[in-house]
């Protein structure tokens, strides 16, 4: 487990390590964020969909189980916040740190410990997960953020222009209808997927804050309990109960597993957040994952 996880908590800390020096320069990594965005993570996931064997892809029980830890997990965090009584806008950075996934670190770690068929269904579960996390942020900035409420119409069109979702319908929908796929494209393709999972893991890297850390208050410590522990634990519980095991299970797993993702401080800035405390969720999450996955996932994930 750790030799396998090894190469992508490396390329996180070389990219940390790189923007801290200045290293090629400070507008450099949201610019690879982007092109990693909206073009070589859409260029993996449609390359790896539209040729996959889709048949081990159990569609019913990733949707089903999907929605019962999101459900479960909103449960706990809800719970956790009427009993310590974090306010609104802090709340909700605590509830996107316990409830959103990095996809970049997902799709790496699925990739380096089940390989492709392991990315078939991480990315059936990534395009189901995608947009109920984002419904249910929206509508926790709705109840407790201190911004502007968002519009229905404003989410809805964000969820469905959303690249990863969009790669994700275009490779299953390819895979379903048998359309052909030409080696030159095929090969295209699959250059551009092969650089999406090292630069991907650099910019997140490069986007963690250690200033962020400084008088991480009980409420950054209880995101992370909830995100890098309570949830894999609960997705195990959900598998055993409905007897999911296998591949399906280990994806699960995994994502529930992941830190949260970087996209979380735009919104926290954007919607009345805690944007300080989302900061610091998310670079100490991604530093904690370091130490917490190969353990819990040594623990959790079949070998």
């Amino acid at each position: 487990m750790v030799t396998a996880l090894l190469p992508v908590f490396a390329l996180i800390l070389l990219g940390m390590w790189l923007s801290r020096q200045g290293f090629p320069g400070s507008s450099f990594w949201p610019q690879v964020e982007r092109l990693t965005y909206y073009l070589l993570f859409p260029a993996l996931l449609v390359g790896k969909l539209a040729t996959a064997d889709t048949s081990a892809v159990e569609l019913g029980n990733v949707a089903l189980l999907v929605a019962g830890f999101l459900v479960l997990g909103t449960l706990v965090l809800v719970v956790l916040q009427r009993c310590l009584g974090w306010e609104g806008a802090r709340f909700t950075s605590v509830y996107q740190g316990g409830i959103r996934f990095n996809t970049y670190v997902a799709l790496a770690v699925v990739s380096q410990l089940l390989g492709d068929s392991g990315l078939a269904v991480a990315a059936v579960a990534i395009a189901i997960m995608i947009p109920s996390i984002n419904l249910l942020c929206i509508a926790a900035f709705a109840l407790y953020g201190d911004g502007e409420k968002p519009s229905l119409i404003a989410v809805l069109k964000q969820i469905l222009t959303n690249p990863l979702i969009v790669a994700c319908l275009v490779g299953i929908a390819w895979n379903t209808l048998v359309l052909p796929w030409p080696q030159a494209f095929g090969l295209f393709m699959q250059l551009l997927g092969q650089t999406a999972l090292p630069l991907g893991l650099l910019a997140v890297g490069a986007g963690i804050q250690l200033s962020a850390l400084r008088g991480a208050s009980s409420a950054f410590v209880w995101s992370c309990v909830v995100k890098l522990l309570l949830l894999p634990l609960i997705i195990l519980l959900l598998c055993q109960l409905s007897g999911v095991d296998g591949l399906t299970r280990d994806v699960l797993i995994i994502l529930g597993a992941m830190p949260t993702a970087s996209s979380a401080y735009i919104l926290a800035r954007q919607l009345g957040g805690d944007a300080p405390l989302m900061a610091a969720i998310i670079s100490g999450q991604t530093l904690l994952a370091i130490l917490s996955m190969p353990l819990l996932l040594g623990w959790l994930v079949s070998t």
